[in-house]
């Protein structure tokens, strides 16, 4: 499906929004280097996956510091929710989510992305193989099953159905769901959704399996691009200098670790994390990890160029969900 220039613009100068707090991040911070910073990040995980700072503990680069597992989250706005009340010390979203969430006046910043779609890494809008849905009218009516609202997965949904022609009353009638992750594949299969968002390992062994077929993909929609970002108070960062630049660096270097090391190494090391953690999960979906997605060189964000992004701007539209952020709100920047 050929990309519009004008959605493609009004995306990607969303997703500039939340890295411009990258330029300002934990370099500006003015705090001392030394003692009393935290050496111990507290974080929530993802069921049966392997997170960048989780790989880039086990392969030492976080030196000195630990990460201490609080729980695992399906919905990236949950997790930079909690990052911004103090109840983890670092989270990670799509970045559309991010700038709300900086529109809102939370005191974070974006410090590196995580995650992102590419030939081997996407999220896509699978159907069952049978299903009469072909395009964006066909969804009218149809439920849509997704980890979570207002984030990465609406914000595709509305660019697919804003280029297929719908006006936004029509693109009111089709239904996003939440729906965990590991019940997606099979709430589309049993037929309680018309569309499953899958996305990494779960897609992936979603299709080996057979009988669904792709409506439509992120990566086919905009190309390869990062998505999301981690986020750090700012209180954390001018308190804990070091432990941010540590981590930062070391997220990096697991990002390039990912791309240089041969794909079965990297998904023996995964299942080896997902076995020493003891968490009773299912490593069998690992076998299907081939990326993370990350466009840049070690994650690196970096501001996009225009006036809406100089100006803080945030777009309403179907780049941010359906919700856009209030008039005047302005993303944070030190």
């Amino acid at each position: 499906m050929a990309t519009t220039a004008s959605t493609r613009r009004q995306f990607l100068t969303l997703l500039g929004l939340s890295t411009v707090a990258v330029s300002c991040g934990t370099a500006a911070t003015g705090a001392p280097s030394g003692k009393g910073q935290t050496r111990t990040l507290r974080y929530q995980g993802w069921a049966g996956q392997v997170t960048l700072p989780e790989l880039a503990e086990d392969l030492g680069y976080l030196e000195d510091l630990k990460l201490e597992w609080v729980g695992n989250t399906i919905s990236g706005p949950q997790d930079i929710q909690s990052a911004a009340t103090g109840q983890v010390d670092f989270g990670g979203a799509f970045n559309g989510a991010v700038v709300k969430l900086a529109a809102n006046n939370a005191p974070v910043k974006a410090v590196i992305s995580y995650y992102g779609a590419d030939k081997y890494a996407y999220n896509g809008f699978y159907v069952l193989e049978d299903s009469p849905i072909r395009s964006a009218r066909d969804l009218l009516g149809k439920k849509v099953g997704m980890n979570t609202l207002g984030a990465h997965s609406e914000a595709m949904l509305d660019i697919y159905l804003q280029r297929g022609g719908l006006s936004r009353a029509e693109i009111g009638k089709v239904e996003p769901l939440v729906v965990p992750p590991v019940n997606t594949e099979q709430s589309l299969r049993q037929k309680q959704i018309d569309v499953a968002v899958l996305g990494g390992i779960l897609r992936d062994k979603a299709l080996a399996t057979g009988g669904i077929r792709p409506l439509f993909t992120d990566y086919r929609l905009l190309g390869a691009f990062s998505a999301g970002t981690y986020v750090m108070t700012d209180r954390f960062l001018k308190q804990n200098p070091d432990t941010a630049r540590i981590f930062v660096t070391a997220v990096g270097r697991a990002i390039e670790w990912s791309r240089s090391t041969p794909r079965d190494e990297v998904v023996a090391r995964m299942t080896d994390i997902v076995n020493k953690r003891g968490r009773n999960e299912d490593t069998a979906p690992l076998k299907y990890w081939r990326s993370y997605g990350v466009a840049e060189r070690a994650g690196a964000a970096r501001p996009t160029g225009g006036a809406a992004t100089r100006r803080g701007r945030c777009k309403s539209g179907p780049a941010g969900g359906r919700r856009a952020p209030r008039r005047g709100a302005r993303p944070r920047c030190g």
